[in-house]
C-alpha cells in the first residue's frame, strides 16, 4: 500500500512507520518542525518521502496542486498528529488536535482513501469500569482539554463521510520486553518527580488503576489495522479499537513497583476530599502545579477497557503488564540515565 502518515517524527508515529516499510509498505511521513524520523530504538527511517506540513492548516499549508499530487497516489491516511500535553489552551487543542483530524479527513476525501485515526482510550472521560470500544462518547466529563480535544476528532472523523478506523492506544509507555522508549516525556516526566520524592503526595483514590500499554503492541495493533482496513472500517459506534494492556495496574502496585529500589520514593496516596496542593511545601507545591498534578486524575480512576474487537482484527493480545513489567520500565529508565542509579559505597 501507499500510505501517507501524519506526525512521523514522534514517538508512536516513527515507530509505526519502521514497522510499515519493514512490512513493504510505500511510506510518505509528514513531519512538522521535528524532521528526525526515527524507530523505538533509535535508528533512523527512511520513508520514500518526507513532506513538511501543518496538520493544523487547511490543506497541511500546501498550495492546492502540492495537496492534489500528494493525496492522489495514496491508498490509507494514518493521522498520528496530535499534541499530547495536558497544559494547554483550549484553542490550541482545536486548532491541533480537533482542527487537525478534520484537515485529515479532508485529506482522505481528496485522495478517496479511509483514514486510520490515532486516539486515545481516555475519551472515555472520567468514567470507571468497563469501557467498551462501542461505547457511546461522552460530551463533557473529561480530565482535561486533550481528552476533551480528542472525542471532539474522534466525533468529527465518524462525521466526515470517509472511511475510517480508530486507534486509541492508553498510556503508553515503554516497550513490552526490555522497557525501551526514545524519548521520556508526558507521564515520564511525572513518574520522575514521584521517583525522586520531589513531589511525595498524590491524590489518588482507593481501587484506581493505570493502564500502562507498550509501546510495541500500540505500533503493531495501528499496523495490523491499516493492514486489515476493510475488515476494520466502523459505522456508526464501531471501528474503535482499543490498544491498551487490558490488565490495568492499581495505583498501590505501581507505587509499590517505585518504592522496591531503595533509591526512590513511595509517595503518599491521599483520599482526593482530603488533598489539598495548597498545604505541599512551597518547591513541592509548585511541581504538583507545573506537572505532576496535570497527571493527577489517572491516580482517581479505574476504567477497565475492553479490547475483544481490537483482538479480533489484529490477533494480538498485549504482552504481561505487572510489576515485573513495571521493573523492567524503571530499570530502562536507570540504564537511560533518566533516573538515578542505586549509590555504590565507597570501599
Amino acid at each position: 500500500m501507499n500510505i501517507f502518515l501524519t506526525g512521523a517524527a514522534g514517538l508512536i508515529g516513527g515507530e509505526v512507520a519502521a514497522r510499515l516499510i519493514a512490512a513493504g509498505h510505500r511510506v510518505t511521513a509528514l513531519v512538522h518542525r521535528n524532521r528526525d524520523i526515527r524507530a523505538n530504538d533509535g535508528r533512523q527511517i527512511a520513508p520514500h518521502e518526507v513532506v513538511v506540513g501543518d496538520v493544523s492548516a487547511p490543506m497541511f499549508g500546501w498550495a492546492k496542486n502540492e495537496w492534489c499530487r500528494i493525496t492522489a497516489p495514496h491508498d490509507l491516511i494514518i493521522h498520528c498528529a496530535a499534541t499530547v500535553r495536558f497544559d494547554l489552551d483550549d484553542e490550541t487543542y482545536r486548532r491541533v488536535n480537533t482542527g487537525g483530524a478534520a484537515n485529515a479527513a479532508e485529506f482522505a476525501h481528496s485522495g478517496d482513501m479511509p483514514i486510520l485515526h490515532v486516539s486515545t482510550a481516555y475519551v472515555c472521560g472520567t468514567r470507571g469500569g468497563v469501557i467498551l470500544e462501542s461505547d457511546h462518547l461522552p460530551d463533557k466529563g473529561f480530565a482535561n482539554g486533550y481528552e476533551a480535544s480528542k472525542a471532539s476528532a474522534e466525533k468529527l472523523i465518524r462525521a466526515s463521510g470517509a472511511p475510517f478506523a480508530i486507534a486509541r492506544p492508553s498510556i503508553v509507555v515503554g516497550e513490552s520486553r526490555s522497557g525501551m522508549i526514545r524519548q521520556f516525556d508526558t507521564t515520564y516526566a511525572a513518574f520522575k518527580l514521584i521517583a525522586e520524592g520531589r513531589v511525595r503526595h498524590m491524590p489518588a483514590r482507593s481501587g484506581a488503576t493505570l493502564d500502562f500499554v507498550p509501546l510495541d503492541h500500540v505500533a503493531a495493533g495501528i499496523v495490523a489495522l491499516a493492514q486489515n482496513m476493510r475488515q476494520a472500517q466502523g459505522r456508526d459506534e464501531g471501528g474503535a479499537y482499543h490498544l491498551v494492556s487490558g490488565r490495568p495496574i492499581p495505583v498501590e502496585v505501581f507505587t509499590g513497583a517505585i518504592a522496591a529500589f531503595p533509591q526512590f520514593h513511595r509517595p503518599q496516596l491521599v483520599e482526593p476530599e482530603s488533598f489539598n496542593p495548597a498545604q505541599l511545601p512551597a518547591l513541592e507545591r509548585r511541581l504538583y502545579k507545573r506537572v505532576a498534578g496535570l497527571y493527577a486524575s489517572y491516580f482517581q480512576r479505574d476504567p477497565q477497557f475492553d479490547d475483544r474487537e481490537a483482538q479480533a482484527v489484529t490477533g494480538f493480545v498485549c504482552p504481561e503488564t505487572g510489576p515485573e513489567y513495571l521493573k523492567r520500565l524503571i530499570d530502562y529508565c536507570i540504564a537511560a540515565g533518566f533516573l538515578k542509579g542505586a549509590e555504590v559505597p565507597a570501599e
